[in-house]
């Protein structure tokens, strides 16, 4: 061998080596701009171009045919090609169908129906086949070819729906009525599947044959007896022919296919059917009748149309009864109950803008408590179940510009139009709300309300500036005056507290006098101002004598002792002593003025001494009992005489009270009478002496 490398001696024997087989690739280009160019090329321009630049040997040549000759040279290896082709692949159709239509376009129709005689011989159950060989001799106007090809075809293959479809087709195309209906004939012959006889129904309906339509239909029922096919059949008897007849067959199809698998698709068409025709008891008996024969598992669809039919059934009968009195707010609310179950939210906007169209005729509050609850309704509807932000503000705003606040308002419309804005954090708007509601037409609800909101975000002015309006408007709210003492003493304000109670215990007129009273009572004991307590109690025993009222002031003067602090057990005794003598004082006070004033509030009496009984026993060692027993009262059942409608007297029993010094002038009374009796009966004695 030749001294050498051993890669020169691979070369020289013609094998490559591992340096030669590498692939050398040229360095990554980096793209800078990567933003789209401002024209566009399309992938057939670039195909285009492609082939625009290839190399001359490589691209096919444009051939030109001068004369005859060369036209025959083209014609010739054309079909050699094409024969080529198909001795490679015989059953390869598109070469087939591209050869016929090559030597259609060569004006040769005789070659290119040879073309297709040859293809048919081996593929004739191809019907596509026949459909194309069929389409050329039409396309070329071979009427008679192209019927002897349609003919074949159907003779060939019966069943393939397409062809006899295109066949009866053509010759309605070209009018040949008679023959077209002669096609159908021979194919429902076949029994062929239901769009088959469908089509033919559909050729007899455009030409107005309603008979000879019908009579298709009972040769289709026959031939196909499933459920689809009597249901189409009802159809078109309830387009045709009428009520009556559609349900005659609707009949037939229950009484044959009851048991069917697709059974509950045709009780629930024929319900249906009677639905549309408003016959509601009899869908109502078919659902029945229908639950009673489909097995559980297939009954759903009968279930709910049988709801569906309810439902149909209830909103006629609350069309007819708004329809008869559309102020009948009660029928409305239950309408748009029944569309609510249903969720037909277009439907049930619907039914609540014609009932909010019924406003009452007369601006009276007792028409319109029923009727404002269907805005209310609407409102709480829009803004839970639809979630509209929008229409529910426009609810309540076209609402409250519909109500007369001048004669009379409702406090909830106002106060469920500004809680909603709060959800919705509009606070501007509440207060707005509020603002109006005040001006307009103000209640306590809204006044409480309004304050309760302010309360809550801690505007402490504004909640001020509220209580004085809401006093300017009722001087006489007690609870009003409570309300704003209270929310001044929550802050520490006792002066502006005490100054309240003051200007509101000197009104006039008070709705609930004795819960200001009591209210102002416990904040001085609570600030511990006994001597303004006493004062207070003072002030109102000048203004009522109730028997509360001394109990109460009898109670904090015995309890005086524990608002002190900080004092030795010693003086702690004697002023609980004090305290007790300052209690007696009061109560002896009341059972005086009970006694001298007004004896005949016996029963309040003997309620302030027991209570001052009770105290006694109360205080242990440092009470004594003695003092009020001595005074109390004896119970007394007693009857008196009530006269009756029919002249007849009852006696009906009572309780009644003896006082101490009422029993001592009844002894002497007693007494008394005893006296004159026996003075009586002596005199009488002497007499009866003197006569014998």
């Amino acid at each position: 061998m030749a001294s050498g490398s051993g890669k020169d001696s691979f070369r020289t024997l013609g094998y490559m080596t591992r340096k030669d087989a590498e692939v050398k690739l040229p360095p990554a280009t980096r793209v800078k701009n990567k933003t789209p160019a401002p024209v566009q090329i399309s992938s057939e321009q670039l195909l285009r171009e492609a082939r625009d630049t290839q190399e001359p040997e490589i691209r096919p040549p444009n051939q030109k045919i001068a004369d005859s000759d060369e036209l025959s040279d083209y014609r010739l290896r054309s079909r050699k090609d094409f024969e080529d082709q198909i001795s490679r692949d015989k059953r390869n159709i598109q070469v087939w169908v591209r050869y016929a239509q090559w030597e259609e376009s060569q004006m040769d129709f005789a070659r290119a129906r040879s073309v297709w005689e040859r293809a048919l011989e081996g593929e004739y159950r191809n019907h596509t086949l026949w459909v194309k060989y069929a389409e050329f001799e039409m396309k070329n106007e071979f009427i008679n070819s192209a019927r002897n090809v349609w003919d074949r075809a159907v003779t060939l293959l019966p069943r393939v729906d397409q062809l006899w479809y295109k066949y009866a087709h053509m010759e309605k195309m070209l009018g040949n009525i008679a023959g077209a209906r002669q096609i159908f004939e021979r194919w429902m012959n076949c029994s062929p599947d239901q769009q088959g006889w469908l089509w033919f129904i559909e050729f007899e309906l455009d030409y107005n044959e309603i008979e000879r339509a019908r009579s298709i239909y009972e040769r289709f029922v026959l031939c196909h007896p499933k459920v689809s096919a009597y249901i189409s059949y009802a159809k078109f008897e309830m387009t045709r022919g009428g009520v009556e007849l559609a349900r005659k067959v609707y009949e037939r199809a229950v009484d044959m296919l009851e048991y069917d698998e697709e059974a509950e698709v045709l009780f629930v068409a024929f319900a249906e059917f009677e639905e549309r025709f408003k016959e509601v008891e009899r869908a109502r008996g078919i659902y029945k009748y229908a639950l009673d024969r489909v097995p559980k598992g297939r009954a759903r669809i009968c279930a709910r149309r049988i709801e569906d039919s309810i439902v149909g059934k209830r909103r006629f009968q609350y069309e007819d009864e708004v329809r008869k009195n559309p102020l009948n707010y009660d029928s409305w609310f239950d309408y748009v109950r029944l569309e609510e179950t249903i969720g037909n939210k277009d439907r049930i906007r619907e039914i609540y803008e014609r009932a909010i169209a019924n406003v009452p005729p007369a601006e009276e509050k007792r028409y319109w408590q029923r009727y404002i609850y269907l805005w209310i309704n609407y409102a709480l509807y829009e803004e839970i179940e639809t979630e509209d932000v929008e229409r529910t503000r426009n609810v309540y705003r076209e609402c409250l510009k519909l109500i007369p606040h001048t004669k009379f308002s409702f406090a909830k419309i106002w106060l469920l139009a500004a809680q909603y804005e709060i959800r919705q954090l509009n606070l501007t708007g509440a207060r707005k709300i509020f603002g109006n509601a005040i001006g307009k037409a103000p209640k306590d609800k809204i006044f409480k309300k309004y304050i309760e909101m302010e309360l809550e975000l801690g505007n402490i002015d504004r909640c001020r500036k509220l209580y004085e309006r809401y006093l300017e408007w009722s001087p006489e709210n007690c609870y009003a005056w409570r309300s704003y003492a209270e929310l001044e003493m929550s802050l520490a304000e006792t002066e502006r507290a005490r100054a309240i109670f003051e200007l509101a215990i000197s009104q006039p007129a008070l709705d609930m006098p004795e819960l200001l009273w009591k209210t102002y009572i416990d904040f001085e004991i609570s600030e511990r101002e006994l001597e303004r307590t006493r004062a207070l109690y003072e002030r109102l025993l000048d203004r009522t004598k109730h028997c509360k009222v001394w109990v109460s002031f009898a109670k904090f003067e015995a309890c005086a002792a524990e608002y002190k602090e900080d004092e030795e057990e010693e003086d702690v005794v004697e002023r609980k002593k004090d305290c007790i003598r300052r209690s007696r004082a009061i109560f002896d006070r009341a059972n005086t003025y009970y006694k001298d004033s007004t004896p005949e509030l016996k029963e309040e009496r003997a309620t302030l001494l027991e209570e001052w009984l009770n105290m006694e026993t109360g205080f242990g060692k440092l009470g004594d009992v003695s003092i009020v027993q001595s005074k109390l009262l004896k119970k007394l059942k007693k009857r008196k005489p009530i006269s009756r409608e029919d002249g007849s007297t009852e006696y009906e029993e009572y309780n009644d009270y003896l006082f101490p010094e009422e029993s001592q002038t009844t002894n002497l009374k007693i007494l008394e009478a005893a006296y004159k009796w026996k003075k009586q009966k002596v005199i009488e004695a002497g007499e009866c002496a003197y006569s014998g």
